[in-house]
């Protein structure tokens, strides 16, 4: 008799997958993340030596510091004799710590690419394709003729996932590619007996659907294996609610509470889901002190402000991790967040985007969709704005936001974001190091500065290639607590600066470069510098 109940154990679904698989693991953090199956599968590996040599296609990373995968690669890490991961690749290998020493050791290959890169990759398997052509990393260190994503020595040696540089209609583009996976651990919230999956508890729901796809693409039909919450009866579910449908699933886990929690720190909230729509009240959001901080996030709302003026409509936004976070809370208190849309990778739009490990997740969204049409938003330059944070920028423009020898946090989101916004709004201090600066009555005072300077001649890493930027016809600011760029085609030019400072001994002195100095250079706006509101929703 054909047996249509695809609910099984674990172990009976894990001990279905080779030696030497190459598994594609959901999860933008904790979010849509089966930590359960990867627990089973390290589990049944430890008893039984097998399976082994596995390859890992991440996209961001499916765990959080201290959660599955990374104690997972603590246990790895500890033990010299270990074959049971071969490499990885990872969109942003951040979030676990030991998993990065691994990888900076040699141990395992180490390969990264952008995630909406990795988005796209499984969508081109699914279609047949050879893997995904953009215009995305060119003149970055995704870039073949720079790093071409390449980790460490071994994943050189080993190239299983590859850039190669490809010319179309005489324009330059890359060419990601990847092995097909041959597994797919994928989660839902429900599964009815044919395998229908749905997420309507879930935070995101990333690109599940795709990688399902990709596993039963031609020629290689491979397993997919879904861990959900519950079961229900077929087929009693909302044919528009399923995300994954039963003939693309081969088996359904029903998994422990502890190991589906809804993001890291949250077992479940169903305003992360969207089954509640809270109020935007300033109350969801604790008001940010006034220092440095506050003060730059606040120059990035300005400026959206401005685009509001100008466009005489609402905009859609994205906003990176670090400061530019803070903004959609200033935004609520401001009382302006029906004039300034927010979006997140993982496909949420609207709400307040939680931060750390959560980082995915938003309270209150208003839509959700795959993750791979919300990079299409930023690859197209469907958005009219984004805020990305920065670590480094050079002379010519270019931006590392997180690369240094000994870190390798992964390019995460921002490599698709920084290429296809229409306008740039970079945001950080100018300054890294121990410091003391005061932001009140208006103006900025710098007591002690940190010694560390982030203009520099050069960035470690180009992560956004300004070259590219203006070939493209972007507009981008590069903003600070006491100073704002522009990049035009002669470089950096300074526009504008705190009240309260020295230009040439606070700004242009803590610059491994001279920018140019606009002729009517301007101070900032003193708003940004005092306590109470700034007012804009009386502007608009």
């Amino acid at each position: 008799m054909i047996e249509m109940n695809k609910i099984v154990e674990a172990e009976e679904a894990i001990s279905k997958i080779p030696d030497g698989a190459t598994i594609a693991v959901s999860g933008f953090n904790c979010l849509i993340a089966p930590e359960y199956l990867l627990l089973k599968l390290y589990e049944r590996y430890k008893e039984t030596g097998h399976p082994k040599n596995i390859f890992l296609e991440v996209n961001p990373i499916p765990t959080a510091p201290n959660r599955i995968l990374d104690k997972i690669a603590t246990e790895l890490h500890n033990d010299n004799d270990q074959d049971f991961l071969a490499g990885i690749l990872v969109t942003y290998p951040g979030w676990s710590p030991t998993l990065q020493k691994m990888i900076q050791e040699n141990r395992i290959e180490g390969y990264t690419w952008s995630i909406g890169t990795a988005s796209w990759f499984v969508r081109e398997v699914a279609r047949g394709l050879p893997g995904v052509i953009t215009r995305v990393g060119l003149g970055s260190f995704l870039d073949p003729r720079e790093d071409g994503g390449y980790l460490n020595d071994l994943a050189k040696e080993k190239r299983r996932c590859k850039v190669d540089v490809v010319k179309i209609g005489g324009r330059e583009y890359l060419l990601y590619q990847a092995p097909k996976p041959d597994v797919a651990f994928i989660r839902g919230t429900t599964a009815d007996e044919i395998g229908n999956i749905t997420t309507e508890k879930e935070g995101s729901f990333t690109e599940i659907l795709n990688l399902a796809q990709a596993i039963k693409a031609a020629p290689n039909k491979g397993v997919v294996i879904a861990q959900v919450e519950r079961i229900a009866k077929y087929p009693s579910l909302y044919p528009q609610d399923v995300k994954v449908p039963g003939p693309l699933v081969d088996y359904v886990v029903v998994a422990p509470p502890e190991y589906h929690k809804q993001s890291a720190n949250i077992q479940y909230d169903p305003r992360i889901s969207g089954e509640i729509i809270p109020p935007m009240d300033p109350r969801l959001v604790p008001k940010l002190p006034l220092n440095t901080r506050k003060v730059v996030a606040r120059r990035v709302l300005l400026e959206m402000v401005n685009l509001v003026k100008r466009e005489g409509r609402p905009i859609l936004v994205n906003l990176g991790i670090g400061i530019p976070s803070d903004v959609a809370g200033i935004a609520i208190e401001e009382g302006i967040q029906d004039y300034v849309f927010t979006t997140v990778e993982a496909g949420a739009f609207g709400g307040i985007a939680l931060g750390g490990a959560d980082f995915g997740a938003s309270i209150g969204p208003f839509a959700i969709i795959s993750q791979p049409d919300q990079f299409a938003n930023y690859e197209g330059g469907i958005i009219d704005v984004a805020s990305l944070g920065f670590l480094q920028v050079d002379e010519k423009g270019n931006v590392n936001p997180s690369l240094l020898p000994g870190r390798l946090p992964g390019p995460g989101g921002f490599s698709v974001i920084a290429y296809g916004s229409p306008r740039l709004l970079f945001a950080g201090h100018f300054t890294a190091g121990k410091s003391e600066i005061k932001a009140e009555n208006g103006k900025l005072e710098i007591i002690k500065d940190g010694d560390i300077k982030k203009f520099v001649k050069n960035v470690y890493k180009i992560v956004y290639n300004a070259a590219l930027g203006l070939e493209k016809g972007q507009e981008v600011l590069y903003i600070t607590e006491r100073a704002v760029f522009r990049l035009t085609k002669e470089g950096l030019v300074l526009e504008g600066y705190a009240p309260g400072i020295d230009v040439d001994r606070d700004i242009l002195a803590k610059m491994e470069f001279k920018p140019k100095v606009n002729s009517k250079l301007k101070e900032m706006d003193e708003r940004l510098f005092k306590e109470d509101t700034m007012g804009l929703k009386d502007e608009l």
